[in-house]
């Protein structure tokens, strides 16, 4: 790559419905969906923000103009908002390619965070910054990917994660973790994927692991995928009793 250096722009992906949130998602979007006193995605911004990301680029697609409304150009947390539009939801490595014009100065390539807009996490984005700087410098796009030990709903995990071989990520083996929705990727590795391609991301992690171009690590502190009315207002009791 010809940067260097981590610009710290992340990616918050926004744009999905919602399904398993209804009816709560009919009205509202589910990334402004409120726990603990604010909306989910409120909580992602602030910690980038503390972390020193800049620019933060937020797709959207269910009822988006109540996000970018609500979210402004991201002036009161010190950062970028910039906002990526889908007439429909093209799923993740879609909302990447359709963004890559926000993610890269110039037509640059870049090396991003990208988080999922309804995760609720205590990690440290921070600390992600040597793993960026190493991607940077590697002649072919790789990921660096934060996977969390296996929730109730998917016991199985997704990867196979050896600290022994560098945190490297395999398709098969153990331990095996789940993938936290929390990841580093370079913007080269979606240059081919046409603009308004509905793709998700799932055959590029099969694809880059394969070819052992996927590190990882394992986060065990606060992590929780809010996927249902009842977890939403579990983590909401639980903020509200921190607070």
């Amino acid at each position: 790559m010809s940067q260097s250096l981590f610009n710290r722009k992340a990616m918050i992906f926004a744009a999905g419905r919602g399904e398993r949130m209804r009816p709560l998602t009919d009205t509202c979007p589910k990334p402004l969906l409120p726990a603990g006193g604010k909306p989910l995605i409120e909580w992602q911004i602030e910690r980038l923000a503390q972390a020193g990301f800049a620019t933060i680029v937020i797709n959207h697609a269910w009822l988006g103009a109540q996000i970018e409304a609500r979210l402004g150009d991201g002036s009161r947390w010190g950062v970028a908002l910039r906002y990526s539009p889908e007439h429909e939801a093209l799923e993740t490595a879609g909302g990447i390619a359709q963004a890559l014009p926000l993610l890269e100065d110039a037509g640059t390539p870049e090396v991003f965070l990208a988080v999922s807009g309804d995760v609720y996490s205590d990690f440290d984005y921070a600390h992600l910054a040597q793993h960026a700087e190493r991607l940077a410098a590697q002649p072919e796009p790789g990921m660096h990917l934060v996977m969390v030990p296996n929730p109730p709903f998917h016991p199985s995990g997704d990867f196979a994660l050896d600290d022994r071989a560098g945190g490297t990520l395999s398709l098969e083996g153990s331990p095996r973790y789940t993938f936290g929705n929390i990841g580093l990727y370079d913007t080269r590795m979606f240059h081919a994927l046409p603009r308004g391609t509905r793709c998700a991301l799932k055959p590029y992690y099969r694809e880059s692991i394969a070819r052992g171009l996927v590190t990882g690590e394992l986060y065990e502190g606060v992590w929780e995928n809010v996927g249902t009315p009842a977890q939403l207002a579990e983590l909401d009791a639980r903020l509200k009793r921190v607070r």
